[in-house]
């Protein structure tokens, strides 16, 4: 019988692990499973008003086994027609460990507490320690940030990690280093807990932890030392060399080859972040920018010329030279909140009714609760249809989009966001049209402040949720950029961009141009730019950039 060349593609969100079994002869999806993490959707660990939003990696642990055996299940699938493994994840989320590999959480004394746990890509309790790693840096001829966009966030590896050991002693204590969620996943599946020759991901310790070839790794120890010796620690106990993600780190080990249904000795990837598997599952190019839509954004794009290697890129996420495909420099900028700042305001709306309906007393609980979730995804539907219906002539409010600070251009985790010029006309669908132009006006800040330190953006590929639910946002969204919007067939960009790292591991292709050649889905939509709107867009935008400097000019 013959056999099929299948390559596994693991994607672990926010919410969920996503696992694709893909056809690598063709990039089709032949089977895919979600699994949610049970603990994570009480919001165990977490405290929303101090942004503490903490996982246990138990979740990733028995989603990861249910998405993968659900999709070989649902797919009929046999293990000898898998051929390899990349697993892609949320960042920055570290996670401490002991010196055999354990996380801190995964013992007696620490599974209930939360300084133990993932510390999740949007926890922001570290902006005091990211303030601060930003201040060292200045002082420093060598600058450590300059190619982190000239400043360090909250969101990020060293920042939550000198959080933690300072609010934390007995997990300072008992940690030996930290890895991120991807790194993690993948010593997991590989068996390999000796951190002296583990492969550690490029991808996420260039973007997310300043390891730089020009310095020849992380920080000095010097400038670890001046914020806090656990730093120091840190950095010496964790891998000094990193690596691409189309390369093997190791093989899959017997135990959860038992437990996924797989072979034994499968090659597994390097890992990566999930946004930059979405910029490969998308398509990435020189002068294509994919923006993944979803809480938040990521927008990447990749520069052949070594001159964006050498000049720093202000005001972004990172420039890491292979962090998104080998031989080019990936760049990363992206929005705070996007999906989420929606999602505020939908909860804002309906918080009367549920609470009001949570007190019914002749409704059973789980009534209670469906109907809960239909007026939330009702709300949805409506606010937007209504917001689109808005003359734009008519009187609008004008809003910013930082309701959790701003990543880019020129991080300031501090900021939060505005509503001005509202009045009694105002219904909800106003605010609403409003808080989307807001997070179409921060997409055209990262655009224009990429193009302004020279690289090249021509067009916009969409990806993730909103991309495809939302045809008003993604109209609107090439009105202000005046450039279009084209959006791929493919409901799994991340599974589907791993699963060509892994395709290459299996030696089934020479390299990630070669496998999206034959794996990439095709474009299925275009949004191009309406001169009319254009040009109400372009006056809106002046709206939008002096609230943003009142707003900073209060802080």
């Amino acid at each position: 019988m013959q056999t099929r060349k299948l390559c596994l593609g693991i994607d672990f969100g926010t919410d969920s692990v996503r696992c694709a079994i893909i056809d690598a002869t063709n990039g089709e999806v032949v089977s895919s499973h979600v699994d949610h993490y049970r603990r994570w959707a009480t919001q165990e660990f977490c405290h929303a008003p101090s942004n503490q939003f903490r996982q246990h990696p138990l979740d990733h642990l028995e989603s990861l086994e249910n998405a993968v055996v659900g999709a070989i299940t649902e797919g009929s699938v046999s293990s000898r027609d898998i051929l390899a493994i990349c697993v892609d994840t949320t960042g920055s989320s570290p996670l401490a460990l002991n010196a055999e590999g354990v996380p801190l959480a995964m013992l007696p004394e620490f599974e209930a507490n939360p300084n133990a746990m993932m510390i999740l890509w949007k926890d922001h309790t570290a902006i005091a320690e990211a303030d601060e790693i930003n201040r060292v840096a200045r002082r420093y001829e060598l600058d450590y940030t300059i190619y982190s966009g000239g400043s360090y966030s909250s969101e990020w590896f060293w920042a939550k990690i000198l959080h933690i050991g300072r609010k934390d002693t007995y997990v300072r204590d008992a940690s030996y280093t930290w890895l991120e969620h991807c790194d993690w996943m993948t010593m997991e599946l590989t068996g390999n807990k000796d951190f002296s020759n583990f492969k550690g991901s490029r991808c996420a310790a260039g973007h997310k932890a300043m390891w730089h070839e020009s310095w020849d790794g992380f920080p000095s120890d010097d400038f670890f030392h001046e914020l806090d010796p656990y730093l120091v620690q840190v950095k010496s106990n964790l891998f000094q060399t990193t690596h691409t993600s189309e390369q093997i780190a190791g093989h899959l080990n017997e135990y959860w080859a038992n437990k996924l249904g797989l072979q034994t000795g499968i090659p597994v990837c390097v890992g990566l972040l999930d946004a930059h598997a979405e910029a490969i599952g998308a398509g990435v190019a020189e002068g294509v920018l994919v923006k993944v839509m979803g809480t938040s954004t990521c927008d990447m794009t990749i520069a052949t010329n070594n001159s964006i290697l050498d000049k720093p890129i202000s005001g972004i996420c990172g420039q890491v030279n292979g962090s998104i495909i080998p031989g080019s420099i990936g760049i990363e900028a992206g929005q705070s909140a996007f999906g989420d700042l929606l999602k505020w305001f939908n909860e804002l709306v309906l918080w009367p009714v549920k609470h009001t309906l949570s007190a019914v007393k002749w409704m059973e609980p789980d009534q209670i609760e469906r109907l809960q979730k239909e007026l939330v995804d009702l709300t949805f539907i409506h606010l937007e249809k209504h917001a689109e219906r808005i003359d734009p002539k008519e009187s609008l409010p004008v809003a910013v989009d930082w309701i959790n600070g701003r990543r880019t251009p020129d991080t300031n985790y501090s900021l939060r966001a505005a509503i001005m010029g509202l009045s009694l006309g105002n219904t909800a669908p106003y605010i609403y049209r409003a808080l989307i132009e807001a997070m179409c006006f921060g997409a055209k800040e990262i655009v224009e402040r990429l193009k302004d330190e020279g690289v090249r953006i021509d067009t916009v590929l969409g990806v993730g949720g909103i991309s495809k639910k939302s045809p008003f946002i993604m109209q609107t969204l090439a009105n202000v950029l005046n450039m279009p919007i084209k959006i791929r067939d493919s409901d799994h960009t991340a599974a589907l961009g791993s699963a060509i790292l892994a395709s290459i591991a299996a030696g089934l292709y020479p390299d990630t141009l070669a496998a999206q050649e034959r794996m990439l889905k095709p474009i299925v939509k275009i949004y191009y730019p309406e001169d009319e709107m254009v040009k109400y867009y372009k006056n809106r935008h002046g709206d939008y950039l002096r609230l943003g400097l009142f707003v900073e000019n209060m802080k």
